[in-house]
């Protein structure tokens, strides 16, 4: 397998900021994912676009975008660079002292989301509709593209109803396409906050093995890691750990209060842990002592799965021919499952983009990719993920990746060959 070779300044370095050697630069982070987006949006027939989706949102903007009431948040970015955002109250007089690359931070209405959800009434919905395309279209005239076609990541008909009752031309196809093609290929900062996730992860990892032990339960671990995790310096915003039977398949609860075993298989999910917004997706499969030959057996199918699909990938490859190196429908045990088509195992083997958000372009899957292909391109971050049972319990494993000009360079580095071993 070819395997990139990092050069001098590329690695793991420290979350403080320091004068004394260069680390994630988030300035020009924030200039290189600006000048991303306002390419792409110049090649278009578009005057500006309009941002709803909080992480499209941020790579424009490098607001921390945490969640909030739905659409109580939105960025506008014109033709000419110019960049206008609103939020709450409290956000936004936060950002006007926090912020300096933001000339022009406004006042939102929430016209989507939760707060026209909980109104109670359709005339406060279309009321609030009305506003946020108001304080849009307001803007849009003093910056002097009111006259241009306004592109929507978001296709809310009624909000698109309400720029056209301003005289105000709407496109709802465009500014996804035009984020997806800005967002694909991460730059070198993107990579290293990617690097730097999973080297907190492996932290998370590490307090496992050290809360694990007979009668301690999955909440206890997974708690334990979350707790390393934030002051690791991470936004947790999903992940769970597993044991035993609830490890095949998986459980539908996640986390749950079931006490840990003898003999058992554990495993942690690190999804949607961020820094600086980046997002993991990191599997690792651990033992409570020696595993038995059958836990073992499984282990390597799964890992031999894993790194047979990581070979594969290279600036050119197709995801239709990536994805072969996943199991077929028995791989899939899809008898278990009564499953007939590969499209039914969403999940189970699969690769997908990292970024700001846990899916994002490519995605590698077999209930997909062979009927709707797309290249790889350098760059391209991703994880890939592979699953075994073993006899009533089961195994996962996944790397994090970033596509290189010779194969991958794996982000992920907590030990692969076998199941950490656990004893107590």
């Amino acid at each position: 397998m070819s395997m990139y070779q990092r050069d001098f300044m590329e690695g793991t370095r420290g979350t403080q900021a320091v004068d004394w050697e260069e680390r994630i630069d988030v300035k020009r982070m924030r200039r290189e994912r600006k000048e991303r987006a306002l390419e792409r949006l110049q090649e278009t027939e578009l005057g500006a676009m309009l941002l709803v989706s909080d992480p499209n949102i941020r790579y424009v903007t490098g607001l921390a975008m945490t969640g909030g009431s739905g659409a109580d948040h939105y960025t506008v970015l014109t033709e000419e660079g110019d960049v206008i955002h609103w939020d709450t109250a409290d956000h936004a007089s936060n950002q006007r002292f926090n912020c300096p690359w933001l000339q022009d931070i406004r006042y939102a209405c929430p016209g989507l989301g939760n707060v026209p959800r909980a109104s109670g009434r359709d005339s406060a919905r279309d009321f609030l509709k009305a506003k946020m395309a108001d304080t849009v279209a307001t803007a849009l005239e003093e910056y002097g593209v009111d006259d241009e076609v306004l592109g929507i990541d978001v296709g809310n008909a009624g909000l698109v109803s309400a720029f056209e009752d301003r005289g105000i031309e709407v496109d709802t196809g465009t500014v996804p396409k035009v984020m997806e093609d800005a967002r694909k290929v991460k730059t070198r900062d993107e990579i290293e906050c990617l690097r730097q996730v999973a080297a907190i992860c492996e932290a998370g990892f590490q307090r496992i093995t050290e809360t694990a032990r007979p009668g301690a339960s999955e909440t206890d671990l997974w708690g334990a890691a979350a707790e390393e995790l934030w002051k690791q310096g991470a936004f947790v915003g999903g992940g769970y750990v597993t044991s035993g039977p609830n490890t095949w398949p998986k459980h539908q609860a996640n986390t749950t209060d079931r006490m840990i075993r003898p003999g058992d298989l554990v495993y942690a999910d690190f999804y949607n842990i961020g820094y600086l917004g980046y997002r993991s997706c990191y599997y690792r499969t651990f033992s409570m002592g020696e595993p038995t030959q059958a836990q073992k057996d499984a282990y390597e199918i799964a890992r031999d799965n894993l790194y047979d699909v990581l070979e594969r990938i290279e600036p050119g490859a197709t995801t239709d021919e990536i994805c072969q190196g996943f199991p077929d429908m028995e791989g899939e045990h899809a008898d278990f499952y009564d499953a007939d088509e590969h499209w039914q195992m969403t999940t189970n083997h699969w690769g997908h983009g990292l970024g700001l958000q846990l899916y994002e372009v490519p995605l590698i899957w077999r209930g997909l990719s062979p009927e709707h292909p797309i290249e790889i391109e350098e760059g391209m971050t991703m994880a890939v993920e592979t699953q075994e049972p073993a006899e009533n319990q089961g195994v996962r494993v996944e790397e994090m990746v970033v596509v290189r000009e010779n194969g991958v360079e794996i982000l992920s580095q907590w030990p692969v060959e076998e199941i950490t071993r656990i004893d107590y």
